[in-house]
């Protein structure tokens, strides 16, 4: 919670972990008759942005640094780690989501177990976890394909004949959250950190808070909905007051398109509100970053069949672009595989085939690696990648237990044969390298279970990148 710009009228502040009675009342509107010109600006900022004090707003510039906080990419609605059908349908924030470190990543990686294997995504976020993900500028968290959450702060500078003569503000935080093999969607609303200061009518701000879908891939796909998110409005003080709501989203299988019977969204929290008479409301509040929520009844993944259930076969998940964590440490089960991506990513002039111009894909979610799951092409980008390893290191690289390690894996559209398939592919875009059999088949199965536990679809409507652990 950033408070420093109430810290000056620190006796005036109101906060919400405070009991009622000992909550700060702000002095009550003023008739228009005595009044003069009363009106309400609003504005709706990172949750961690510099907001100036009201001392601040009525000394100079601090209604202008409130509209420059507010203007920061003003046409951004997704995150940038958005794929699919929806990363098309609006503006992708030019700034990176909050996710878990890669130290993170490699201790819940060594808790999987001693056999190689990808660690369990996340599938819960507490309250606190999203705060500390969002930080101070990030406006999307991204814990897992399971698991993320927005916020936002919703600012109101009040006004008397044109001078501030009170502040307010309220943070709203919304978690997005899926259950082991479910097609439910669980969205948690977080309202908190109500503070107000001077001359205001905050609590008596009417309030409504939806949870829109504007668009789904095919169109005529439908949702149930359930949860407690009030259908009407509510005021500063109820919100205060009750501050914790949830909605579902269902969608059923049999609507969606291809084998995959796949259903694509866009999921947007709105916070809209109207300020008390006499005050004249200047802005209505906002929308938060909209979440990509995806439902699939893949054959290839989990719970396919829905348990002899048509209903619940399927899962949902988010569309985001998350990484596969290999790890160069020594002792690592893939760690000469490891070492080889890092030598691609970092120097990729020195590996084989040579290519001036090599750069590798999956490095940033611009450019993440499609997974495929034709046998066809991954046995054509072995093949092509095997040719290498024989070109330069001769028909017995396999000497001592060696096997041909080729990345992009195999297994993506970006593979060794790329070309073979794409014709504007650049050739030799991929690195090829005896490592120790061991290594070479400790990276197949954690990228193996990788596409398995965060449901990673085949096609260029999903992807995921790599990241190294040294």
């Amino acid at each position: 919670m950033n408070t420093t710009w109430f810290r000056r009228r620190a006796a005036q502040v109101t906060a919400v972990m405070l009991p009622a009675a000992l909550l700060t009342v702000a002095p009550s509107a003023a008739t228009a008759a005595d009044a003069g010109e009363l009106r309400v600006e609003t504005y709706v900022l990172p949750l961690g942005a510099p907001k100036p004090s009201l001392e601040e707003l009525q000394n100079g510039d601090g209604t202008a640094r409130l509209r420059q906080l507010a203007a920061a990419e003003p046409a951004a609605q997704l995150a940038l780690e958005t794929v699919g059908p929806a990363a098309s349908y609006g503006s992708l924030s030019t700034q990176a989501s909050g996710a878990p470190s890669v130290s993170e990543r490699a201790r819940s990686s060594a808790a999987a177990g001693p056999r190689a294997t990808a660690p369990e995504p996340a599938r819960k976020m507490s309250l606190d976890e999203c705060a500390k993900g969002l930080g101070t500028d990030k406006k999307f968290f991204v814990k897992s394909r399971f698991a993320v959450c927005n916020g936002a702060s919703f600012v109101q500078t009040w006004f008397r004949n044109s001078r501030p003569v009170g502040e307010s503000m309220f943070n709203v935080r919304v978690i997005g959250t899926v259950a082991r093999n479910s097609r439910t969607i669980n969205y948690a609303y977080h309202f908190s950190d109500f503070l107000k200061t001077g001359s205001n009518a905050a609590d008596g701000l009417s309030i409504t808070t939806k949870g829109n879908t504007p668009q789904s891939w095919p169109s005529g796909a439908r949702y149930i909905r359930g949860g407690d998110l009030p259908a009407g409005a509510r005021t500063f003080a109820q919100l205060r007051a009750q501050s914790t709501f949830k909605q579902t989203v269902l969608a059923k299988p049999g609507q969606g398109t291809g084998s995959a019977d796949l259903v694509f969204a866009v999921y947007e929290p709105s916070v809209k509100y109207t300020a008390p008479a006499p005050w004249a409301l200047n802005g209505n509040g906002g929308n938060l970053f909209m979440l990509a929520p995806r439902w699939d009844a893949a054959s290839y993944l989990a719970n396919s069949t829905g348990g002899g259930n048509p209903d619940r076969k399927g899962a949902a998940t988010f569309s985001y672009v998350t990484p596969l964590t290999l790890s160069a440490k020594p002792g690592a089960e893939e760690r000469a595989e490891a070492q080889h991506i890092r030598q691609a990513f970092l120097v990729p002039q020195d590996t084989k085939p040579y290519m001036s111009a090599k750069k590798v894909p999956g490095q940033t979610a611009k450019e993440p690696l499609h997974r495929t799951v034709s046998e066809a092409r991954n046995k054509k980008n072995r093949a092509a990648a095997v040719k290498q390893c024989k070109r330069y290191w001769g028909p017995n690289y396999t000497n001592g237990g060696k096997e041909c390690d080729e990345y992009p894996f195999a297994s993506t559209y970006e593979g060794a044969a790329e070309v073979e398939y794409d014709p504007e592919a650049k050739k030799f875009n991929f690195s090829a390298k005896p490592i120790p059999g061991d290594d070479n088949q400790a990276g197949g199965l954690i990228l193996k279970s990788y596409y398995a536990k965060n449901r990673v679809i085949d096609g260029l409507y999903d992807g995921f990148i790599v990241k190294i652990v040294t």
